[in-house]
């Protein structure tokens, strides 16, 4: 095995190796505001106040964050498994039809506490249903799991067209959205969590999905690393020929990580629709099941590292925008640059500094080794 993947302490794999890459893409990120003739001291200042500066930012940003746990688990489970699940947008758009569905069957005659749990379960099939058949493709007829999942992206989208001017919008509306949910299919905001430390979230968004989001981070751990299903999931991902030799069915464990991958897609539907507009819209998922992908690059596929990653793409929503409002030369497209130049080092470039990394370790665990010997000798 070459150099650059050599085993490397945990705290460096999940904790120095992705620091550095944030550090550097912030770094060119800054020479960037500089080319358009602004201060990158200043954009940093608003970047971070405007993600922590007010308790109102901290739920925005903790509400962005919510959205991106869900989608950045739903790429790492299909990452485990040897599948890179590009559908998790499609995936999520579907899910919002089975919280929809919830929402204006049950919100006018029961309380939300019995909404919710129903409307994940809801999420959670529609997600994972709208998953099954691409899953399904690749497992048994050797179609490629990215080629087929980009496509069925399509698909719902245009699904989702049809269902909101068709089908669900109110008679008498214009506004391609379901009707607004009745008190029953809203969610409680998590005020009172951000209040114990004397924050007031005012207008934030920020609700009780948040406490789904780390729930399901910690399910997936548990399913990842402490179960049978996931001990074979890990073992087709490292190896689709020493998982065949040990018995596993290729096919099954295939369909069965698309169909897990794609439910926890479908559950991101829930902080939008039950947390923030009370009704489904149009475009209610913004890109979110791409930021997945980065978020799950970024945390290396672990829910340790997922939920970080996920909160450092909340700041930079949250502060972006706060950015573009205080520095009218910074555009949103340069907001969107900046997040692509962090996805760009968290992902595509993510073994640049790892062989260095790699080799300045090695040769402090040979003088390590040396010292040993010198004082045994």
């Amino acid at each position: 095995m070459s150099t650059p993947f050599a085993k490397l302490p945990v705290w460096v794999e999940y904790g120095l190796v992705p620091l550095i890459n944030l550090a550097v893409a912030f770094i060119v990120a800054g020479l960037v505001v500089l080319l358009v003739g602004e201060n990158p001291f200043e954009a940093a200042y608003h970047l971070i106040n405007g993600a922590f500066g007010r308790g109102e930012y901290i739920g925005f940003t903790l509400y962005y964050a919510t959205t991106f746990i869900f989608t950045g688990l739903a790429v790492a489970v299909a990452f485990h498994c040897g599948l890179f699940n590009i559908g998790g947008e499609g995936q999520a758009y579907v899910g919002g039809i089975g919280v929809a569905l919830a929402c204006l069957w049950l919100d006018q005659t029961m309380p939300w506490y019995v909404v919710f749990p129903i409307a994940i379960v809801g999420s959670a099939f529609f997600g994972a249903l709208w998953a099954f058949l691409p899953g399904w493709l690749q497992a048994k007829r050797g179609s490629h799991i990215v080629i087929t999942t980009i496509m069925f992206n399509f698909i719902a989208s245009s699904l989702m067209v049809y269902l909101l001017t068709r089908v669900l919008k109110p008679l008498g509306s214009m506004a391609p959205q379901t009707r607004t949910f009745a008190e029953g299919g809203q969610l409680p905001k998590l005020d009172w969590l951000l209040s114990i430390f004397g924050l007031n979230i005012g207008t934030a968004p920020f609700n009780i999905s948040f406490l789904l989001a780390l729930a399901a981070a910690f399910a997936v751990w548990v399913l990842i690393w402490r179960t049978k299903l996931g001990y074979e999931m890990r073992t087709m991902g490292h190896s689709p020929s020493a998982a065949r030799y040990a018995g596993i069915r290729e096919s099954r464990i295939t369909v069965i990580a698309m169909m897990l991958s794609g439910g926890l897609a479908g559950m991101m539907a829930l902080n939008p629709i039950m947390g923030e507009q009370f009704r489904m819209q149009l475009d209610f998922v913004q890109g979110a099941g791409f930021v997945g992908i980065a978020v799950a690059l970024m945390g290396r596929s672990h829910p340790g590292g997922i939920i970080p990653a996920a909160v450092l793409f909340g700041v930079l929503y949250q502060g972006g925008a706060e950015i573009a409002f205080e520095m009218p030369s910074i555009s949103r497209d340069m907001i969107v640059i900046i997040q692509g130049l962090v996805i760009l080092f968290a992902g595509a470039l993510e073994n640049m500094f790892r062989p260095a990394i790699t080799r300045a370790f090695a040769m402090r665990g040979q003088r390590a080794a040396a010292v040993v010997q010198t004082k045994g000798a």
